[in-house]
């Protein structure tokens, strides 16, 4: 771990590079994404297929491509009892979290005009479960519980196909999480069939979940085709700590978060150049033995940074320059530093709240803005799954008060069609 202190003529270059790590699409990927978009467009199902055995090596037929209701219940046949508890008691809890993100339809009266917002959910949405290096049904509850928690209908999961059956711990989660439909269909093609639709795959309102590069791509240049939750980068973590964090709380954290793939961010800010020493020194120690040793100790060597400060309120100043996606207070008053934190998509506060507790069984949602997006996106809530239409209601009477300034303000913007289906009404 790369560790830098204010005096050092690096630190604010250091710190700059941090701050502007918000992902670049390359113009190849993005020249890569908008060609397969458009042939799913054009060719629908047989494009979904061809690329699907152009990258995934997998040969499906279009009746295929869907899960059946067999498919999973038998896999609830392939887990422990005890794994499928621990999926009910996260699904238990993300849905008590998320049932208090409810918004209801409201309305107010001024004078006899009525005014109000009413909230519906989305019709369909589409969730993206990554396949790759690492399985994530805990992702698939994060994205499929708050919709339903919505009101949502129509909850379509997609996720790249494996040669053999699909990981049973994704159907298990999806069945929990009451999902409508699964497609073993991943990558760009299956972000284009969501928005798109095929006769396969129907179309969705918008599409949440993480994804790689090329996904994240795609979710961008089919904004407004579809609606879609933010566009993700590689995971990240920020460790604030201060003189007596235990440095090997922090290095765990620092690897929880570095062993999901080599492109992982983890950064300790720290005002213990001693600390941020023993930490290093403790990652390398603590890597040993991982299942994930090659991917966390490449993610380390690539992308982690040690911002060594005088101040506790320095210390803050730098997360809230970075925007971290999770950002972990290691010190014994987190609540007394809540004020002045402004950018992060999730805090950890206190010794003993590792972040891997929100990940799993906390329940606030894990999926959230990384690259520094904290400064304008938020987690994944409920919110994602819902419009918001206003409401507005006048009487001839309350219509005539207003009448005038409204018939100004049409002839300033120079509506004259404005100022006149208001004149009608009193004619």
């Amino acid at each position: 771990m790369k560790i830098v202190t204010q005096a050092d003529r690096s630190f604010l270059p250091s710190l700059k590079k941090v701050v502007s790590r918000g992902q670049a699409t390359g113009a190849s990927v993005e020249k890569t994404v908008r060609s397969i978009l458009q042939a799913v467009e054009r060719g629908g199902d047989k494009a979904v297929l061809r690329y699907t055995k152009q990258f995934d090596k997998v040969s499906l037929k279009p009746d295929a491509v869907r899960v059946t209701p067999e498919e999973i219940n038998n896999a609830y046949f392939h887990i422990r009892k005890d794994e499928g508890d621990a999926l009910r008691l996260a699904a238990k809890r993300i849905t008590a979290f998320h049932e208090r993100q409810r918004t209801k339809t409201w309305m107010y009266q001024d004078n006899d005009a009525t005014l109000g917002q009413v909230v519906t959910p989305i019709d369909a949405i589409g969730v993206y479960v990554p396949g790759g290096k690492a399985v994530y049904p805990s992702s698939v509850l994060m994205c499929a519980i708050p919709a339903k928690v919505a009101g949502v209908r129509r909850v379509v999961m997609v996720t790249p196909p494996q040669k053999g059956p699909i990981n049973p711990y994704l159907l298990v989660a999806a069945d929990i999480a009451g999902v409508s439909e699964i497609y073993r269909i991943g990558g760009v093609q299956a972000v284009a069939a969501l928005a798109y639709g095929t006769k396969a795959i129907p179309k969705v309102d918008k599409i949440v979940g993480p994804g790689n590069i090329y996904v994240a791509t795609a979710k961008r240049l089919l904004y407004g085709t579809v609606g879609i939750d933010m566009i993700a980068g590689p995971s990240e973590l920020l460790v604030v700590a201060d003189d007596e964090a235990n440095p090997v709380h922090v290095a765990a954290d620092l690897l929880c978060e570095a062993e999901h793939d080599e492109d992982a961010q983890v950064f300790l800010v720290t005002t213990s150049e001693r600390l941020a020493k023993d930490v290093s020194k403790l990652i390398e120690q603590q890597l040993k033995g991982l299942q994930r040793e090659k991917i966390a100790s490449k993610a380390i060597a690539r992308h982690s940074v040690a911002f060594v400060v005088t101040t506790m309120d320095e210390a803050i100043d730098v997360a809230n320059q970075i925007a971290p996606e999770h950002l972990a207070l290691s010190v014994d008053n987190p609540f007394d530093y809540l004020e002045q934190i402004r950018h992060a998509g999730a805090l950890f506060l206190g010794r003993y709240t590792p972040p891997a507790v929100a990940d799993y069984v906390a329940g606030p949602n894990h999926v959230l803005p990384t690259g520094g997006s904290a400064r304008f996106f938020s987690a994944l809530s409920v919110n994602d799954y819902v419009k918001v239409s206003n409401i507005v209601h006048y009487t001839k009477q309350e219509l005539a008060k207003v009448k005038d300034p409204l018939i100004r303000l049409a002839h300033i913007e120079g509506f004259d069609a404005h100022a006149k289906s208001a004149q009608s009404r009193f004619s």
